[in-house]
Formats: structure tokens, C-alpha cells, sequence
């Protein structure tokens, strides 16, 4: 709690909109007990003005308050029910907390009293997206597009409905809008090579660029082999997590993790960007699985281990609850271990985590009937997850990286998912095209896990 009895009083001298002021000054440099003490004093001392108390809800929202954010915008849509930003601003807060009714509520109030706001028309499509109202949402961003051609995140979130819908010539075109994002990293220092267009080029040298997170650099790199054929000179920028699956791809002559190491090449394209190139639609979908592989000496090294920590005769289930929490779904990907309980209970498995990162955290507070053997402390890189992979008898895991290698490497997955999807793996559907081992397990409605497990149960059990 903020100690009000410590912050000096506003001057008496000064205007209320000028105490407010300050008090933006503070948030802005990031004095969040002073910008909330002054905020405090304001209010209580005209309790209807309501600039005050918004900013004191965004306050909240920016100290990760939530409860206390939506508790605020919601008495200042009390004190001011027409003023549509406030409509809008309370969108994402409703959407954090899965209270998506009272969001689209909001949303289309919004629009209704800033109908030329593009701000809330693509609120508005956002929250349609998480209802899986895609028509609608489709066409609330295409009209937030009409009032600002030049929104990034609009057009990204457009490429999303497309996508997840199976309309993919439109949706890879709005997908490039991705580099364009607010905060987005520039894909590679300055420089005057081209973007490649899909050109053979067999004597220049073209750099491919890793642009994405694991999960995408896992699905992405099926493509490098074909690349090869039409550019067969091709140097790579990546991670070096991910060196040890890319290159697996044939076609790699180079591959370097820090731009000083970066040779000369004459094109150059994103990793993202090749389904576009490829022409990639639903019935084309590169799909040469497995097209990795673990290190057979690392599987050798894990079989041992897991022969001396799993009981002798138990199912080996891979285990992954949580994504990485910088992610900016990881509220609607990630749950719980806890929540995997009725998994925990089935007779003659062994869960092994490969959980990494904070989740791990919740092991200690595990009490199932299943035993769980934590990995994760001593996985060192993706080399160790491949040999471990290879060893287990199904992998059960949120949309993450883990769930992408595994499938990429051929072997039985079954993945938990949000009831509004990431696009790739589409609508209405248990299998995807892009990973024939994987089985989907979908929620059937938004933040609500219970009807998924209960599938990924059904399928762990006729597995025995």
C-alpha cells in the first residue's frame, strides 16, 4: 500500500487539471507511488472528476493491478458513461480476465460513440477474435484499416482472422505487416542489400533470417530444404538455441547468432516470410516429418537416465503447463499444474517435466498419484529436449516451442488450446496440417481448461 501520510500535498495554488498533471509527470517517469498519492488526494477531494480516476486506473493497469484497474475505469464509466475512450480502454482489461461479454459490451459502445476511432474499432476486433467472431472481427479491423491505413498492429490482427480461417494468399500478405508492430526489433541492421521476392538465385548468396520465437523457427525451417533448390547459397541469422535444429535443414552454408559475424550476401528474406514466397495454402503445406532429430548419443545418455528415474513398466509422459510469460498470449496458452490433476491420477504413468522457466516453480507444490520427475533443471539446451522427446511415449503440453519440436520430430503430441487458437492451427479441427502427430485439444470456452483435459485424457488412456 501506498503511504499517503508520507507524499506532500498538492499546492493550493494549483488547479486540479494541474495537479494532474504532475501526477502524469510522475507516471511518466516512472514514480508510480508518487503519481498514485497525488491521484489519491485529487480524487478525494473532487470524487466526480473523472480524469483523475481514469489515470488512476491506467495507474493500476501499468503496476499489473488489474482487479483495482477494472474496479477504477468501471466508477469513471459511472461518473462519465459517454466518453468512448473510457469504453475502450476497459477492453483489454475485461479481455485479461476472460470476461469477454462485458468486453465486446464495452467494445461496441466504444464504436458507437467514436464511430471514426480506429483505436476502437480495433479493440473491438480483437475481442471479436477471442469469441472466435471472426466475421465480425475480420471486419472490425478492416474498418479500423479504413480510418488508418497505416496501423501495423490492425493489419497483423487482420492477418491472424485470415489465417486462422484458411485464407492464406491475403492472410501471408498482412503477416509482413509484423516488422511494423509498435516495438518491434528491425529484422537486420541497416544496409542496402534487397528484400529477396522469390527469385532463383543461383550464384548470389542469400541470408535467411530467424525473425520469430522457437515455435515459429521449428515450423518455419521445413521450408530451408526447398529454398536450397533455387537459392543454393544460403548463410543464416538465428538464435543459438536454435542452431541445433536448423541445422538439420539441408541447404545451411553458414549459420552465425551475432550481427558483427555477419558475412556479406546479396538478398536477404525472413525465415516468416517463405510460406508467403512458397505460395503455401492448405493443400501445400511442406510436411517431410520427421525433419528433425535427436543427437543419438544425447538419446543414448537420456535413456539411461530416464531407465534409473521412471518406475520400471510406467508410460513416460512429457509434461509442459506453462509458455514463456513475456509472451503477449501467455494469459490465454498458459495454465496451471494444478489444473493437469485428473492426469495425475491415471494408474501406470510417470509425469517427466520439461518445464522451464518460472512454471517450474509449481512443482514443489505437487501432490498427484502419478510420479513427476522433474527435468528441467537439468536440460541444457534443445539438444537434451530432442533425446528426451525421442524416449517418452507422448508429449502433453500448452502451445509452446517443446510442442513444436516434438512435432516436428514426428513423435506423439498432444497440445492444449485456448478457445481462440493462435492461426496456426485453424478452426474445428483435432489434427493440423502442418504436424501429423499432433492431436488439438481445444477449450470450449474461453479460459475454461476442464473440457480439453478431459479429451487429452481420452486420448492418453486409449493409448494403454
Amino acid at each position: 500500500m501506498v503511504d499517503l501520510s508520507a507524499a506532500p500535498s498538492p499546492p493550493i495554488s494549483k488547479t486540479i487539471d494541474q495537479w494532474r498533471a504532475d501526477a502524469e509527470a510522475h507516471e511518466q517517469a516512472g514514480r508510480f507511488d508518487e503519481a498514485e498519492a497525488l491521484l489519491v488526494q485529487i480524487i478525494e477531494a473532487a470524487p466526480a472528476y473523472h480524469p483523475a480516476l481514469h489515470q488512476a486506473a491506467i495507474l493500476s493497469y501499468k503496476r499489473k493491478r488489474s482487479l483495482e484497474a477494472i474496479a477504477r475505469f468501471e466508477r469513471v464509466i459511472q461518473l462519465a458513461p459517454d466518453v468512448a475512450l473510457y469504453h475502450r480502454n476497459i477492453c483489454e482489461l475485461y479481455r485479461s480476465q476472460s470476461r469477454l461479454d462485458e468486453a465486446v459490451f464495452h467494445g461496441k459502445r466504444a464504436v458507437e460513440l467514436a464511430p471514426e476511432d480506429p483505436g476502437a474499432a480495433y479493440n473491438l476486433g480483437v475481442i471479436h477474435y477471442d469469441r472466435l467472431e471472426l466475421d465480425q472481427a475480420i471486419a472490425a479491423v478492416r474498418r479500423s484499416l479504413e480510418l488508418d491505413p497505416t496501423n501495423a498492429s490492425a493489419h497483423f490482427e487482420l492477418a491472424e482472422g485470415l489465417l486462422l480461417t484458411g485464407r492464406f494468399e491475403e492472410g501471408w500478405k498482412e503477416y509482413e505487416h509484423r516488422f511494423d508492430l509498435p516495438n518491434a526489433p528491425p529484422l537486420l541492421p541497416p544496409n542496402d542489400r534487397p528484400l529477396w521476392d522469390g527469385t532463383p538465385m543461383p550464384n548470389g548468396v542469400l541470408m535467411l533470417i530467424g525473425d520469430q520465437g522457437f515455435g515459429d523457427t521449428i515450423q518455419f525451417c521445413r521450408y530451408i530444404p526447398e529454398l536450397a533448390k533455387i537459392c543454393p547459397n544460403i548463410i543464416m541469422a538465428g538464435s543459438s538455441e536454435m542452431k541445433p535444429i536448423v541445422m538439420q535443414q539441408a541447404g545451411i552454408t553458414h549459420y552465425f547468432d551475432r550481427w558483427e559475424h555477419m558475412p556479406a550476401f546479396d538478398a536477404y528474406c525472413s525465415l516468416s516470410g517463405l510460406p508467403r514466397l512458397f505460395g503455401t495454402d492448405l493443400a501445400n503445406i511442406p510436411a517431410p516429418i520427421p525433419y528433425v532429430q535427436a543427437d543419438p548419443a544425447k538419446t543414448e545418455h537420456w535413456r539411461r537416465r530416464l531407465d534409473t528415474l521412471v518406475p520400471k513398466g510406467y508410460r513416460r509422459l512429457g509434461l509442459v503447463w506453462s509458455g514463456r510469460p513475456t509472451h503477449g498470449n501467455d494469459f490465454n496458452r498458459s495454465m496451471s499444474l494444478r489444473k493437469l490433476a485428473a492426469l495425475a491420477e491415471l494408474d501406470g504413468v510417470a509425469l517427466l517435466s520439461l518445464q522451464m522457466g518460472p512454471g517450474q516453480a509449481e512443482i514443489g507444490r505437487y501432490f498427484g498419484r502419478a510420479p513427476l520427475i522433474n527435468l528441467g533443471a537439468e536440460i541444457e539446451d534443445f539438444t537434451d529436449t530432442m533425446a528426451i522427446l525421442a524416449g517418452i511415449d507422448r508429449l502433453v503440453a500448452v502451445d509452446t516451442g517443446v510442442a513444436h519440436l516434438a512435432g516436428a520430430m514426428g513423435r506423439p503430441v498432444s497440445i492444449l488450446m485456448p478457445y481462440a487458437p493462435d492461426w496456426r492451427w485453424l478452426l474445428d479441427r483435432t489434427d493440423t496440417p502442418w504436424y501429423p502427430t499432433v492431436t488439438l485439444h481445444r477449450q470450449e470456452a474461453p479460459g475454461q481448461w476442464d473440457g480439453a483435459i478431459a479429451k487429452m485424457i481420452e486420448t492418453v488412456t486409449a493409448e494403454r
